[in-house]
């Protein structure tokens, strides 16, 4: 007997057609290759989302295309995602620029929590506060104390606006409260390069970066900017334990699908990306990145973005920086 279909959409509502349909939906996922948008070729989240993307070619079977889209600060990968279907077979892949870039710019085609469905963590790297060896700084006390004695008298070397380390020193100036004075770079490699000719006396940099000339003594390494030591700096105490309770600064990198995507095909996304993170393989090849590998729920990554946009978003504001 046929069930006339005013009937059908009183025993099964709209809402649970659209349940079902993304349930369907995260089970065949993927039958077709995904593209990943990230940021500049050769960047930290260009290489992530290349070590990630060939090891999900291994689960999904599906080839997964790298898109380099690092001009405009994310802003245009953030809303090639943020446009694009519902469907999974688009992500972005990107770190703090993409829900940072509001409080530095005005008039985004996107907003980072209502256009964006956040997957999962993926990366973390720490910073460093690193000064050249003829600065007669052995530590993040001497350092303090120097700035407090000559207010403005001390520059740090950086590179692009509301990057994170930009933002590490800027959250240093503020927590030690000293008066140091930014030098602005067109990015962090020429920052980089001053700093080991002594042009400039330090720097925040990724970890990743200076470890080789920290352990070679072209570099002085002070602290590590995370709430813990890392092995990725051995040895080293971090900027809280070193005078600065509570001071907390390093670069995260994550996964968002397109607002709209269901639960399910979210979390089906989480379930196999948030499994390969945690294989011995990817936490080695991260390692040696200068890269930890992170995993989390989809709630965790999205609490973490808008506490990270509170909390760095009051520096920005108070620091007057803007990106224009």
């Amino acid at each position: 007997m046929l069930i006339p279909l005013r009937f059908l959409i009183l025993l099964f509502p709209p809402g649970l057609w659209c349940l079902d349909a993304g349930l369907a939906s995260a089970q065949t996922f993927p039958s077709r290759p995904i593209r990943m948008v990230t940021a500049e070729a050769g960047g930290g989240s260009d290489l992530v989302s290349r070590v990630l993307a060939q090891a999900l070619v291994g689960v999904w079977g599906q080839q997964v295309v790298v898109d380099n889209r690092g001009t405009a600060g994310g802003a245009i990968a953030a809303e090639i995602v943020a446009r694009a279907p519902q469907d999974g077979y688009t992500l972005l892949h990107y770190g703090s620029n993409i829900w940072l870039l509001p409080f530095l710019r005005k008039n985004l085609p996107y907003d980072p929590v209502r256009d964006l469905a956040p997957v999962t963590l993926t990366a973390r790297a720490p910073n460093l506060i690193v000064v050249h060896p003829a600065q007669p700084i052995k530590s993040v006390g001497d350092l303090i104390a120097l700035a407090k004695a000559k207010p403005g008298g001390l520059g740090y070397a950086s590179g692009g606006t509301g990057s994170t380390p930009h933002l590490a020193a800027e959250l240093f100036k503020t927590m030690a409260g000293v008066d140091i004075v930014r030098i602005p770079y067109r990015g962090g490699g020429p920052a980089l390069n001053d700093l080991l000719g002594g042009q400039v006396p330090m720097m925040f940099p990724v970890a990743a970066a200076v470890m080789p000339h920290v352990k070679s003594g072209r570099l002085r390494a002070l602290a590590v900017t995370s709430a813990q030591p890392t092995e990725l700096a051995p040895g080293l105490p971090t900027v809280a334990a070193s005078g600065v309770p509570g001071y907390e600064s390093v670069s995260i990198q994550g996964l968002f699908a397109p607002a709209g995507t269901s639960a399910a095909l979210v979390n089906t996304l989480n379930r196999q990306v948030v499994q390969l993170l945690h294989t011995a393989n990817l936490r080695e090849r991260f390692f040696n990145m200068g890269i930890e590998s992170v995993g989390s729920t989809p709630e965790a990554f999205a609490a973490t973005v808008k506490s990270e946009m509170a909390r760095l978003g009051k520096v920005i504001r108070d620091a007057g920086i803007r990106d224009e």
